[in-house]
């Protein structure tokens, strides 16, 4: 087993007021700390989500694992071929590999704070997602993207039974 050891000096302090904020709600994604920050070990933000609106469609990480806490509400993670729900102060970790995804349980909110490690740079790909939901992008953009950001989707039967 290899141990990583990040490379940074500095605390990292995020302010709620200066993290940057992308989207609105049903899905607003607060930006916290990427990779750069936090010399590789995590990215991290907090994610909040209306009236069962959906966080993330089915995708995996080759080399990072994806933690989900909930700090409010009630959220649906998929882990696997399995559809957890979560509320407030549960924990989910996905390693490595595993298909996940989340959203809000239909017709509640959630506050998620998300944390993915060894980190990735992360924050781009938020605002890719904001170019798409501006019309700027196409969804189809994503599938270039995939292994920049070590983010890749796939279908999966579980979450379209539960999601609908």
């Amino acid at each position: 087993m290899s141990l990583f050891v990040p490379k940074f000096d500095e605390s990292v302090v995020v302010r709620e007021a200066e993290a940057e904020v992308v989207g609105r709600a049903p899905t607003t994604v607060r930006l916290l700390a990427d990779s750069s920050s936090t010399g590789g070990a995590l990215s991290t933000q907090r994610v909040t989500l209306t009236a069962g609106a959906d966080g993330a469609r089915p995708h995996w990480h080759d080399n990072s694992a994806e933690m989900f806490f909930l700090l409010d509400g009630a959220a649906d993670v998929l882990s696997g071929d399995e559809v957890l729900t979560a509320g407030p102060g549960d924990l989910i970790v996905v390693p490595p590999g595993k298909p996940h995804a989340f959203a809000a349980v239909p017709g509640a909110d959630a506050d998620l704070l998300i944390v993915l490690t060894p980190g990735v740079e992360r924050f781009e790909y938020f605002r890719h997602l904001r170019r798409i939901a501006l019309g700027e992008a196409t969804p189809e953009s994503l599938l270039e993207v995939q292994e920049r950001y070590d983010n890749h989707f796939l279908s999966s039967a579980a979450w379209d039974a539960r999601r609908g």
